[in-house]
Parts: structure tokens; sequence; C-alpha cells
């Protein structure tokens, strides 16, 4: 079996989809030969698209997998042999009007009409999927991120005194600013994996709310960030997935996540679950987490128990069988009966 796996044009900040991906590549090596093509433009015009479509049409393999971001492109390959993933649809989420129209026809309705099947990250993004897109459900299979295998447990004392607070990400999403009122008058040190706005980065002055920025971080230098704090928080309002979760998990951190879906799907029993939404249900979330040390350390050993289900190896079994599907059977012929209407 040959695979092609293609990616969008490589981005400085944003790597997440290759690195998951390279990573299930790497457990698949035994059983399929592994071939991989990057879309060499990411602006959307119509020269670009054209000239995308012509690289990836060159390709030659049993399956395509269009890995995610560049959904558009399934429509240059056959669709019998063809498996998209879609993250989320937080795209459509963030524009309205004809823009959100558009959007919805270019990276979701008629990718979802011409390809084999889609993959996803959580039943949360499954259910948004087939409802925005009128696909069958028949059609699109779970399959979660797998968890980072550069990550690792530390012993380590908790600091009750001064806890580090591993915080990742800065977009509206991750809930800094609620954080930060949550976070006022605990001792504690926030550390913000990402880049803050100067509204953000006065809201925690403000506050006077100790803090380090950190941005860039090689995989190892994120897992060692992981290992020497003593909290993972993770709040977020929207995700496809929420891979904090399960990579504080592997750290041997105790999580506090929100109560919402995917995240306390992803989280199990392994984490402190708050409402999002709720400045006091995230203090108190945190409050239990640093003065309870019985809980703490419950939450710490179900969430090892948890993030087994996530290991690269096991997921990508389920990849293999996605594939091995798409030989073997024919496609779903009722995909066309997807709506065009915005």
């Amino acid at each position: 079996m040959k695979i092609c796996y293609i990616y969008r044009k490589p981005q400085s900040i944003y790597f997440s989809i290759e690195k998951i991906f390279r990573q299930v590549a790497s457990f698949l090596n035994d059983r399929a030969q592994i071939g991989e093509v990057e879309a060499p433009y990411s602006r959307m015009t119509p020269g670009n698209i054209v000239k995308n479509f012509k690289v990836i049409g060159k390709q030659q393999a049993d399956v395509y997998h269009v890995t995610g971001d560049v959904h558009y492109l399934v429509m240059g390959l056959p669709r019998k042999k063809t498996v998209l993933t879609i993250h989320d649809c937080v795209f459509l989420y963030n524009a309205n009007g004809v823009k959100r129209w558009l959007l919805s026809l270019f990276f979701l309705k008629w990718p979802v009409r011409h390809c084999h099947t889609i993959t996803t990250i959580s039943q949360k993004s499954r259910d948004e999927i087939i409802e925005h897109s009128g696909c069958s459900p028949d059609k699109v299979v779970v399959v979660p991120n797998p968890v980072g295998e550069h990550f690792y447990y530390l012993t380590k004392e908790f600091n009750e005194s001064k806890p580090a607070l591993l915080f990742i990400g800065s977009t509206p999403n991750k809930n800094l600013e609620r954080v930060i009122e949550a976070l006022k008058g605990i001792s504690c040190q926030l550390i913000i994996v990402g880049m803050i706005n100067s509204t953000q980065k006065q809201l925690l002055e403000k506050a006077n709310i100790s803090f380090q920025l950190l941005k860039g971080l090689s995989e190892q230098a994120l897992a060692d960030v992981y290992a020497g704090c003593d909290i993972v928080l993770f709040p977020s309002t929207y995700e496809g997935f929420g891979l904090p979760i399960i990579e504080g998990q592997k750290s041997g951190r105790p999580v506090i996540t929100s109560h919402i879906s995917p995240m306390k799907d992803v989280a199990g029993e392994g984490a402190c679950l708050v409402d999002p939404m709720s400045v006091s249900s995230i203090r108190a979330g945190i409050e239990r987490v640093i003065s309870n040390s019985p809980y703490r350390e419950s939450i710490v050993q179900k969430g090892f128990e948890n993030v087994k289900q996530y290991e690269a190896a096991a997921i990508a079994n389920m990849y293999f069988q996605v594939y091995q599907q798409v030989i073997s059977q024919p496609a779903y012929t009722s995909a066309s009966a997807c709506s065009d209407n915005p």
C-alpha cells in the first residue's frame, strides 16, 4: 500500500498538523510506503489554486490523505482514493455573510463530496461536520490526535506556595482574559506559550500576576516546560480536540480544563473540570488543585490511565484501518446529497 500525505505550505507558527501526521507515519512505515507532498502556495488565489492542483496531481498512490487546512485540494484528487481530515469547523464560526458561505463551499461542502472518507479528531467535530455539510454520518470517522512521544514524566515536588501554571495559546478561545481575572490574588507564576497582545499584557500587569512568555519552542523544549510546571491550565471555550490536555496527562501534571465537549471527553476522569465561561469556577478549580493534595494526585493517576488510548501507535492503527477500508470498499455513493445552501 502506498499512502501519500498532503500538507499545506509550511508555516513558521502553525505546524501541529504536520507533527501529528509525521508521527503517525512513523508507525506505519513497516506496513506501507509513505510519501508526502506540500502545497507550494498558501494564499487562495485562482492561480495559486491551479498551481497547487498541478503539484498534487502528479503524485501516484493507493490512498491520498489531505491532512487538514487545505481541504479544497481533495478536488484535485481521485475521490475513491482520497481521505480528508477536518480538524474542526472553527473557520465557519469566525466568518459571516458571503465570506462564510465561500468558506463553507471550498473548505467543507465541496471537499466533503469529493473524498471517500472524512476523519476528524473528536465527536464534537464530527457532529459539526455532519451538521454543516449535510453529508451522511457513515462518511465521517473519529480518529483522535496522538500524544507526542517526546512528552515525559519528571518527579517533581508540587509547589503549593507559588505553583507554575502552564497556559498554552493566546487566541480568544483559549480564554486568557478570564484566566487573568481568576488568578487575581493567587500566588503563582503563569507560563504562557504563545504570543499575547498589548491588551492581554496590560491585564496581566494590572492584575499583578507574575508571568513568563515563551514562543518558538522546539518539541523537546515544550516537553521540558510541561515537565517543569505544576499545573496545566486549559479552560478553553472551543476546541476541535485539546492536545494540551493529553500532553499534560502524559507529563504527569494535574490538568484543569473545560467541562464542555470535546475537552471533557478527551480528559476523561483525569482532569479538574471547570466552567470556561465562569471566572469563579475557573478560580475554584485552581484553588482546589493547589490546596487538595489527594485530589491532585487522583487526577494525575487517572490522567496516566486515560492518555494510554492516545499513544501514537494506537492512533496509527486507527488510520491504517481507514486506509484499508478505502482500498477495499467503494466510496459512499450518497456523498453528493450534501447541500450547497449557505
